[in-house]
């Protein structure tokens, strides 16, 4: 039975009350959904290197919602309860950073820039402070301690990861839920979708900026990422 429904996901509940399948769609969307198309077969690119991600950041210590891939869109994964938080972590300038503080794109930073912004879509996703965050409940101040320090953990696996795929690793957003023992995992999606993902020799970008910006080549890139992951 269907549970819920965002823009490139899908939950399903199982006969384990503790476990639900996730389904990756072909939806892309940009901008809070006001740029939409379905592109074919992303959902099953999405799908596949997101589980190789999750098996990478499981097998070094990194709790995750992930337990099995089911088929080419399917997953199966813990129930959580998702914190109404986006985390963002920059590692290069890019995207609506560079519009918001005036950097041109592309400046490695000296440190990673830990963000987080409010997960509402009737709010645009605000992006906000821990003081923010904590006055509105949405995460008690230890736990915001311990999003940024796990973020940070996974940002380096990440870098070390896509470093020796020949990419940089720009940027990402993940988001963070809470299981039936009230443990913060990671959960939804990494994947060319929520990671900005550039060529090391090029700078060729190879994610969703493809359809933001309309250059094309969407599949053609995500392809690419994948296909590196598999050599």
């Amino acid at each position: 039975m269907l549970l819920y429904e965002g823009k490139a996901k899908q939950v399903y509940v199982t006969d384990n009350e503790n476990e639900y399948v996730v389904y990756y769609k072909d939806d892309a969307t940009a901008f809070n959904g006001e740029k939409k198309a379905e592109i074919d077969s992303k959902g099953i690119l999405n799908n596949k290197i997101s589980t190789i991600i999750f098996e990478m950041l499981n097998e070094n210590g990194i709790k995750t919602h992930f337990i099995k891939s089911l088929s080419e869109r399917e997953m199966l994964v813990k129930k959580v309860e998702i914190l109404p938080l986006e985390v963002i972590i920059r590692n290069i300038t890019a995207g609506s950073f560079c519009k918001r503080v005036g950097m041109e794109e592309g400046i490695v930073l000296d440190e990673p820039i830990f963000e987080l912004s409010y997960k509402n879509d009737d709010y645009n996703d605000p992006m906000i402070n821990e003081d923010h965050a904590v006055a509105m409940k949405l995460a008690k101040r230890d736990e915001l301690k311990y999003l940024k320090e796990e973020t940070l953990k996974i940002n380096k696996l990440l870098k070390d990861f896509f470093l020796k795929l020949n990419l940089k690793l720009v940027d990402f957003k993940i988001e963070f839920g809470k299981d039936a023992d009230g443990n913060i995992i990671l959960a939804d999606e990494i994947s060319p979708d929520t990671c900005r993902l550039w060529d090391v020799g090029t700078n060729e970008k190879l994610d969703k900026d493809r359809f933001r910006r309309n250059l094309g080549g969407l599949i053609e890139s995500y392809t690419e990422v994948l296909s590196r992951m598999n050599k």
